[in-house]
């Protein structure tokens, strides 16, 4: 018998009116836990995300041998990298898990078993394995589970890929490619790349940890990022808040006609959340930045847009029940890669949208949604954190959703239920617990 447990998604009986404080980003956490594994000393970090994909993150580390113990505060870490050695690691159903940390597994002494959520064990991972084979790698599998038979070390060279699937799978072989004994040269080689904000994510962040990397601006040759061999120095990161988290409260003031603020917004980032701004404003909200605060008032009537989300596919959710509420027709584009996330965005969107009495159909690359008067219903969320997330905002205009399992948002946002419903209740502000707090 499956037990399902529904959560009745807050109907917003007045415009809301609130500051909303977001931990940080999941995608920077990530990337700078790897980092600082592989440095040549100590570092830390401040203002983690600590949710189960970063946590899953950190596991995976320590059970390959490195020390990471918090520093007065669950969201600051001290991370000192150790002998990497043999060890079992659970990805959950984490991306960054299952595609950053094989070729860190690869640097080990020992074998290095990897498994995550049954949900995990269909999405794609050949490419990375395969990639990491070609430089050098001892891998059984071709997806969840797999084994990394880790020798110390890796040879490392060129690896051609088609990463049209994922941009991680880019992501996780730069990632440790200073620790290769010939670094490694990556050559997508396929259809469109999605999700370009990340690869630049994952460049800056290895030259601010002194890595020397080659991208497609400097050497002339398209689709390509080289990375020399070298130390990664140890840095001190900061972490910025998680702005594709920060999109479903924007959207509450966007679909109720009211206003919501999110503090330390930066003035330059690589996160993709940030191109939110601009879709906003397109579907004629109000949108101000002004001494690091994000401020979005809703307009009467939300407008369809036409939008091509190819770069920032995470945002489809957000945006299609935005869409889904407005007051005209809206095409998202450039997404077919959303078809191998966590679940099949694209589908899940068109049923549980069409399951509530609206219009969307399915395109070779995205959606088109008719906005049409919706009612009250189940809105599951098929174990994917964007998903449950897009039927809470449904929900604050639609009476009687219940989102299922939106336990699942515990992924990239702890607390997120208490952190909606503060919201709800706020009149000027919202102070959720500590960014980043256990719930």
């Amino acid at each position: 018998m499956v037990v399902v447990s529904l959560w009745r998604a807050p109907l917003a009986e007045s415009p809301v009116h609130a500051t909303v404080t977001l931990p940080g980003s999941k995608s920077i956490t990530n990337r700078a836990l790897i980092l600082a594994a592989l440095a040549s000393g100590p570092s830390t970090i401040t203002g983690a995300l600590r949710s189960r994909d970063t946590d899953l993150m950190i596991d995976g580390l320590r059970a390959l041998g490195v020390t990471i113990s918090e520093a007065g505060s669950p969201t600051t870490l001290r991370v000192t990298p150790g002998s990497l050695h043999s060890a079992t690691v659970d990805c959950g159903l984490a991306g960054t898990v299952m595609r950053f940390l094989p070729s860190v597994a690869a640097l080990a002494d020992g074998p290095v078993a990897f498994d995550g959520d049954e949900q995990a064990r269909t999405r794609p991972l050949a490419t990375i394995l395969d990639a990491l084979r070609g430089l050098g790698a001892d891998i059984d599998g071709e997806g969840l589970p797999f084994t990394v038979a880790g020798r110390g070390g890796m040879r490392g060279g060129t690896a051609t890929i088609d990463a049209s699937g994922s941009s991680q799978f880019v992501s996780g072989l730069l990632l440790s490619a200073a620790r290769f004994d010939d670094g490694v040269t990556v050559r997508h080689d396929g259809g469109s790349l999605p999700s370009m904000p990340h690869i630049d994510m994952t460049v800056a962040m290895l030259r601010d940890a002194g890595v020397t990397v080659l991208t497609p601006g400097d050497s002339g040759d398209a689709d390509t990022w080289k990375v020399l061999p070298g130390n990664v120095t140890p840095v001190d990161w900061v972490i910025e808040p998680d702005l594709s988290n920060a999109t479903p409260f924007l959207a509450a003031a966007a679909v109720t006609g009211g206003t919501v603020s999110v503090p330390l917004w930066p003035a330059s980032t690589t996160q993709p959340g940030d191109a939110f701004r601009g879709i906003l404003t397109d579907m004629g909200a109000t949108v101000s930045l002004e001494d690091s605060l994000l401020t979005v008032s809703g307009p009467d009537r939300l407008r369809g847009i036409d939008v091509d989300l190819h770069d920032i596919g995470e945002l489809t959710p957000t945006v299609a029940a935005l869409a889904a509420l407005a007051d005209g027709p809206s095409v998202l584009r450039g997404i077919a890669h959303l078809r191998g996330h966590e679940t099949d965005r694209l589908a899940a969107l068109a049923t549980e949208i069409n399951g509530l009495g609206g219009s969307v159909t399915e395109t070779a690359d995205g959606l088109r949604i008719e906005p049409r008067p919706l009612h009250g219903g189940r809105w599951l969320s098929y174990a994917d954190h964007r998903m449950a997330t897009a039927g809470a905002i449904v929900g604050l205009v639609v009476d009687d959703v219940d989102v299922d399992d939106v336990g699942t948002t515990a992924k990239t946002l702890p607390g997120f239920e208490n952190m909606w419903t503060t919201m709800l209740a706020s009149r000027v502000t919202s102070e959720p617990a500590e960014p980043g707090a256990r719930p």
